[in-house]
């Protein structure tokens, strides 16, 4: 069964390949679907063909079935073949955004390096409770979508403590200095940042306005292994993997973290705005 699972290579073939290999394993498809954080009737529609899985759905139903290493290898490929996946944000709130921020949370549970890039909002993974409240309230969520979406992502941060995976960020400035929250809870914002950026396997840049550039800050994006990048746009999240594509990003990343401030002089740098921040409330 297995090998039969693995010959499929058809990007209409993804989903019965998957069902092959869900039923080698011996396990449910309701025990499959709660591990991939998907609902079971979602996993019906994959498995029928009804639906094309994203990458990142694949990536975990393949984690989800726990076969062989290499079961999944050619199932994997077919999902990659398509270089690019594209997620609406109307498909996200569908699904429900904290089961998103739970696929998120597996793609980290599995990777050793990340890269994030963002020049306009403070990264999920550093946000404080009122800033991500801020972030996630424009999106039309009820009260308690919103308080499961922001567990959600307050339990991805627990990816920082760990120190067998490398954590590097480049923010912009204007990141530090837009004003989605009130002055004090920027000032707090800016402390977490701070107090994040001293973890041994944890690197936080910035790039300041005055500097000299040789890129422009197109858009935010995050690189996972050297294997995915998501760039969210205003509609729809994208997954690319295409290698030479990948690599684009890469070489995008390391030249604005070349140009970044680093270490201590970031440190220093992020304190001195936030400390503005507290004399605005001081003086207010």
């Amino acid at each position: 069964m297995v090998g039969e699972a693995r010959r499929l290579v058809n990007r209409e073939e993804i989903g019965p390949a998957l069902r092959a290999l869900r039923l080698a394993s011996g396990k449910e498809a309701k025990v499959v679907a709660r591990s991939a954080a998907m609902s079971a009737s979602k996993l019906s529609r994959i498995e029928t063909g009804k639906v094309t899985p994203s990458l990142v759905d694949v990536e975990h139903l393949l984690v989800a079935v726990g076969g062989p290493e290499d079961s999944g290898s050619e199932i994997l490929a077919a999902a990659r073949a398509a270089s690019m996946d594209s997620t609406t944000w109307r498909q996200t709130r569908r699904m429900g955004t904290h089961r998103a921020q739970l696929q998120v949370q597996g793609l980290e549970a599995r990777m050793t390096l990340l890269r994030l890039f963002q020049s306009a909002l403070v990264p999920g993974l550093l946000q404080t409770p009122e800033y991500m409240r801020a972030v996630l309230s424009r999106h039309g969520l009820s009260e308690d979508q919103l308080t499961r979406t922001m567990q959600a992502r307050m339990d991805r941060q627990r990816v920082l403590y760990d120190g067998a995976k490398e954590l590097r960020f480049v923010i912009t400035e204007s990141v530090l200095r837009w004003r989605l929250v009130p002055p004090p809870m920027m000032a707090g914002q800016l402390d977490r940042i701070i107090s994040v950026s001293r973890l041994p396997n944890v690197d936080v840049r910035i790039v300041v306005l005055d500097a000299p550039q040789h890129d422009v800050p197109n858009h935010a994006f995050v690189i996972r292994d050297d294997r995915v990048v998501t760039v969210e746009i205003v509609h729809a999240e994208l997954a690319i993997t295409e290698p030479r594509d990948v690599a684009l990003y890469v070489g995008k990343f390391e030249g604005f973290a070349a140009a970044a401030l680093s270490g201590p002089d970031a440190q220093e740098f992020m304190a001195a705005v936030r400390d503005g921040f507290l004399r605005e409330r001081e003086t207010g």
